[in-house]
Formats: structure tokens, C-alpha cells, sequence
């Protein structure tokens, strides 16, 4: 497959990254006084509260905690929990409380990260105890798809979804995406009402809370803390450094890793720790991590200025261990021994006996997994609340739902004539194809293919065209219709075809670079969907400037998509062939698993309409045939 704008994507956004970053640099170096700051921290506290809202709830509701077990060890126990995050929401977590010392204790709350074991992850058991030796009483609890609450139980074992937490995060996170939410939210959510069961024990001394985790674990860390302010301290590792590094790096993330719009509102990692400026934070990175610590570096640097600023300069550090990704003994050892100087104390247990525990000695429900005690699977509380969505949605005119589509997907009012390149031609099976690049937005290069063309270094244009839009290479399309004709044109839309950034074999995977993108839109507060429409449609307008007046369209798989809105925008496609188009939206929604990449899942579409409305109105103007149903 020809791949000749393979960075072409990477280029782009890294562009468009590096701008933001190096405007936001500039606006910290204009930041003199407390004065200023103060101002500063009111920005972006507002921009991180945007991207997180709106919560699962929009109030709290009983938490019906269950004790459902107690360990004893020699200086503490551990209390099994059970406590609901939301109705039939069940959260399994366990309570360290210490034996040598008297109450009330201060308390950390412990987010795991990315671990399939959640909280019995055996460095999450040790950094739990050595806090537990030292006196503090710690909740530790499973996130979505970890400990005893894979989401997924019932399913069938070869499903992606069964073999990693992170490829059971982004399909959530994809579906959800259609109501607008953010699993992000969903997993702070779970992190606040555990924050609200530890402050309602009474072991718990009022004066300290405290949050430490890592990887994952550090990305909750990082939005709670920014988050929670009933947190008084904070201690994220290996996760701290800025989006940016992560992007050059060819670093992709989970789907709760990239807040709606914080890129587009000029916010970066970062600003989550200065927005709490001055309260006391240390940082944990390590020196072999895949997050950069050249990143952590400079993230530390910017948040000794804030706090100098503030005069508070022994309310913040950080720690670099010499250790691959981990929450290792050092980085815990940097984290107890920060906490202790918080509260007021000295280190007593320094190299404490640690137990590691079976993962299922811990285990608070009674064969490991919420579901089999009744809890409902997340995709089923989605599914819930999309039917009440679409229950309710308003109906919109011809019009306003253009209007409104528009304003979700990204795409101008107006959409001028792109410039164009004409390219070398190339033999697709004996068969002479004319191949030219048209610059739909700047950086931007949609690569627009005529087949059986005899010169083809002018673009010369019939008044009806056939024009296909593949799954995920024009190429395959041509091959698939083996009788092609100058008046067949194939274009190959951003990160598809000659742009795709992968090779076709990984283009599915859902951690690789057409999701990553995605995420990055997702970050500018935009829709790559959106912009693939938009492609086409500046193509359209390229073709009907050059003499083309009706226009045939074919779709395939995702390419259907990306032409069913094309139709509804435009007004030359005379008919509409669609293959393997989705029944709906909600079809993505109602069922727990969809291989469909997340960049055909467009933010919060289902509020608005569905696949069968649009259609109802594209058949009014143009012929519609759906394939292979």
C-alpha cells in the first residue's frame, strides 16, 4: 500500500501541540506576582472543571458500605469494602488501618493504576503497608476493569475487551462518547465517593488526606487532586509529563487520559498541580519511564516558580528513581517519608516487613467479581441512560440539525476551494491512476485518486463523477471494482490510505495511532470524524469548481459513514451507495463490544439525532442504496 504522508498526521498534531505549548510557556513567563498567578490558577481550574463535567450524578447517593471481611497482621488489619459509587455501582477496596498507634490516623486515598489485579498488585500492597507501619490509614480501591470489577465477566474470554483493562477502558470510553461523557469523569466520580467513605470513619484524622498512585493510579492522583480540595496533599508518579512528549513520543493513552478540550483551551498536565499551588505536592517519576522524564523535569521546574511565588517552597518536591515504570520501593519510600513531614512526624518504619497477599485473600466480594453480587456492568448504565437520552431528545428541523451537527463535528459554515498538488501517477494492477493532493486545512494533504486516467498530470474533471470513500485504503477499494473508468475518483481522507500513519494490519488496534489521534481531537475539543466530512466536502468543492456538477458516492464501512453526512451537507450527490453502514449510533451503545474505531464514534451525536434520522432526510434528495445489511 502506498504510504507516502504516513507522518502527515504526526506532523500535525505535533505542530498544533507545540503551539499551544509554546503559547502557554509564554503566558507563565508573563506571570510576576501572586497577584498574577492567583489569576492564572482561576483559568484553568475552570477549563479542568469543563472538561470533566458533567459527573455521572448530579447528586450524591447513599454509598451503602459493607464490611464484608477483616485480615489481621501484626501492626494493622485490613477491612474488606464494598461501597456503591452510584446505584447498583459496586466499588471493592480495602481498608489499611493501623494497630500501634492511637486514633484518629491521618488518611491517604489510593487509586491503582493500569494493574489487572487492582489493589492486590503486589507493589500497590507494599506502598499500602508501608503507610499502614507509619501510621496511616489507607483505602485502596479497584477502578473500572481491575480487582473484582471487570465489567466484562460474562463475556466471552476471546474478546479484546477480556485481555486488558486498557483495551477495556478505551471501548467504554469510545462509547460514551456518543452521549457526550467522559469515562475520565466516571473514574473520578468512583475516586470522590471514596474520598467520601474514608472521611466518614471515624478513625480518620480531619487535620490530613492525603492520594497517592501510580501510572493510572497517577492520573487519578492527578485529576482528583485538582479536583477534591478536601485532598491536603498529593503524590502522582509515573504519568507526570506534559501531552506534548507524549505525542512525540508515539505514546498513546488510555481514553479517561484525555480530558475533552484542555489542549484547545491552551491547559496542559501541569496546570492540574499548579491550579493547587500551595498546597503540599511531591512528584514521582523515574528515570527509565516511558513518560518522559525530560517532561517531569520540566513540569517540576515550572511548579518551583508557582511555588516560590507563593512563599511556600518547602510545600513542594520531587522524587526521580533510577527504575523502569512502577510504583517502586524508592518512589514510596519518598512518598512516605513526604506525607510524614506533612503531618508532623518522623519516618518510623522505614523498611517495614511487607505481606504480600493473595489476590484473593483480599478479595471483598466472595469469588471475585462485583457483577456476580449484583452490580451492573458500566456499558449497562450507559446503555440506561442513552435510552432516557433518546427518550427525551428534542427534535430539530432540517436546519437546526445541520446547525447542530455542524457545531459537534466540527465543520465550518463555509468551506473554500482547496489548493491542490498533482503527484507522480502510479500502476494499480496494469491500470494507470492520476493521484493528486488536496490541501484541505493546512499540513493537511487528502489524497484524491481518478483511475484508467490517460494524462494524468491535469486534473480534468467530467460533469458526473463517481467518487468512493474507503474503510481504510483507496487502493483496496480500486481493487475490489476491477472495471474502473476515468470518472471513478477515490479519495483517501486524513490518516486513511496513503496518510495512514500504521500499517493496515494495526489500523484496528484500538491502542495504536488512528485512536490516538482521535484522543488528540478529543483534547482540541474536536471530532476526527468531523474532520474526515470535512475532507470530502472540501474535495466536493474542489470537484465542482473544476466542472463537476452530480456527483455518485460510495461508501464503505467507515467510509459509509463519512458519506452519509457528506450527503446531508452536500448538495450534488446524486445518489448514495453505503456498505456495511452501523444501524444506528445506538446500536454501538447497545451492545458491550464494537470493533469500530473510535474516530467513528462522534462526542455526544446522540443527543441531537441518529443514523435512521439523518437518512430519513438525505433520501428526500438524493437515491440511497444500503449494502450487504
Amino acid at each position: 500500500m502506498l504510504n507516502e504522508y504516513r507522518h502527515m498526521m504526526f506532523d500535525y498534531f505535533i505542530k498544533r501541540t507545540r503551539k499551544v505549548y509554546y503559547e502557554r510557556k509564554k503566558r507563565l513567563k508573563d506571570i510576576k506576582n501572586r497577584k498574577d498567578a492567583e489569576k492564572y490558577q482561576e483559568y484553568v481550574r475552570e477549563k479542568i472543571k469543563k472538561a470533566f463535567s458533567p459527573f455521572p450524578l448530579s447528586e450524591k447517593t447513599p454509598l451503602n458500605p459493607k464490611i464484608t471481611g477483616i485480615i489481621e497482621r501484626n501492626g494493622y488489619r485490613i477491612e474488606k469494602i464494598i461501597f456503591e459509587s452510584m446505584p447498583s455501582c459496586f466499588v471493592t477496596a480495602n481498608l489499611y488501618i493501623p494497630e500501634k498507634f492511637n486514633p484518629p490516623f491521618p488518611a491517604v486515598v489510593a487509586p491503582c493504576g493500569h494493574s489487572i489485579e487492582g489493589k492486590a498488585e503486589p507493589k500497590y500492597q507494599e506502598f499500602c503497608q508501608r503507610l499502614v507501619h507509619n501510621g496511616f490509614l489507607v483505602l485502596i480501591y479497584d477502578p473500572f476493569d481491575q480487582g473484582e470489577r471487570n465489567q466484562y465477566y460474562f463475556l466471552p474470554e476471546k474478546l479484546p475487551v477480556k485481555k486488558g483493562n486498557c483495551l477495556a477502558h478505551n471501548m467504554i470510553g469510545k462509547q460514551m462518547n456518543l452521549i457526550g461523557e467522559f469515562f475520565g469523569s466516571y473514574r473520578v466520580w468512583d475516586g470522590i465517593r471514596a474520598i467520601d467513605y474514608i472521611t466518614s470513619r471515624d478513625e480518620w484524622d480531619k487535620n490530613f488526606l492525603g492520594i497517592t498512585g501510580n501510572s493510572g493510579g497517577g492520573t487519578l492522583t492527578t485529576w482528583l487532586w485538582a479536583i477534591d480540595e478536601r485532598l491536603k496533599t498529593a503524590a502522582p508518579g509515573c504519568f507526570v509529563t506534559p501531552l506534548l512528549y507524549n505525542l512525540e513520543n508515539e505514546l498513546p493513552q488510555d481514553s479517561e487520559q484525555y480530558p475533552p478540550g484542555i489542549l484547545g483551551e491552551g491547559v496542559e498536565i501541569s496546570d492540574f498541580f499548579i491550579s493547587r499551588v500551595p498546597s503540599p505536592l511531591i512528584l514521582l517519576g523515574q528515570k527509565y519511564d516511558y513518560f518522559d522524564i525530560r517532561g517531569f523535569k520540566e513540569i517540576c521546574e515550572e511548579l518551583e516558580y508557582f511555588y516560590n511565588i507563593f512563599d511556600k517552597k518547602e510545600n513542594f518536591t520531587y522524587f526521580i528513581g533510577d527504575n523502569t515504570h512502577g510504583y517502586h520501593s524508592d518512589s514510596q519510600n519518598a512518598m512516605v517519608s513526604f506525607f510524614c513531614k506533612i503531618v508532623g512526624k518522623n519516618v518510623l518504619n522505614v523498611e517495614p516487613d511487607i505481606i504480600i497477599e493473595k489476590e484473593k485473600t483480599l478479595f471483598a466480594t466472595k469469588k471475585g467479581n462485583v457483577l456476580l453480587e449484583g452490580s451492573k456492568p458500566h456499558f449497562e448504565i450507559i446503555r440506561e441512560k442513552t435510552e432516557i437520552i433518546i427518550k427525551n431528545r428534542k427534535n430539530f428541523d432540517e436546519s437546526n440539525l445541520k446547525n447542530e451537527l455542524k457545531k459537534i463535528l466540527s465543520i465550518p459554515e463555509s468551506i473554500s476551494i482547496p489548493h491542490y498538488r498533482v503527484l507522480r501517477p502510479v500502476s494499480i494492477k496494469n491500470e494507470s491512476i492520476g493521484r493528486y493532493a488536496v490541501e484541505t486545512e493546512e499540513n493537511i494533504w487528502v489524497i484524491l485518486k481518478r483511475r484508467n486516467v490517460k494524462k494524468p498530470y491535469y486534473l480534468e474533471v467530467e460533469e458526473e463523477i463517481n467518487l468512493y470513500v474507503p474503510d481504510i485504503s483507496s487502493e483496496d477499494e480500486i481493487k475490489r471494482f476491477p472495471d474502473g473508468k476515468p470518472s471513478d475518483y477515490f479519495v483517501d481522507v486524513r490518516g486513511i490510505g496513503e496518510s495512514m500513519p500504521d500499517i493496515k494490519k494495526y489500523f484496528f488496534h484500538p491502542y495504536r495511532f488512528d485512536y490516538m489521534f482521535d484522543g488528540f481531537y478529543l483534547l482540541f475539543g474536536e471530532s476526527y470524524l468531523g474532520k474526515r466530512i470535512y475532507d470530502v466536502l472540501s474535495v466536493i468543492n474542489l470537484l465542482n469548481y473544476l466542472g463537476c456538477k452530480r456527483i455518485n458516492l460510495y461508501g464503505n464501512r467507515q467510509g459509509a459513514i463519512i458519506s452519509l453526512f457528506v450527503c446531508l451537507f452536500s448538495d450534488l450527490i446524486e445518489r448514495i451507495n453505503l456498505n456495511k453502514l452501523p444501524d444506528s449510533f445506538y446500536s454501538l451503545i447497545k451492545k458491550p463490544y464494537t470493533k469500530l474505531p473510535s474516530s467513528n464514534f462522534p462526542k455526544g451525536i446522540l443527543k441531537i439525532t441518529d443514523i435512521p434520522e439523518i437518512l430519513k432526510i438525505v433520501e428526500k434528495k438524493s437515491e440511497i442504496k444500503i449494502l450487504n445489511k
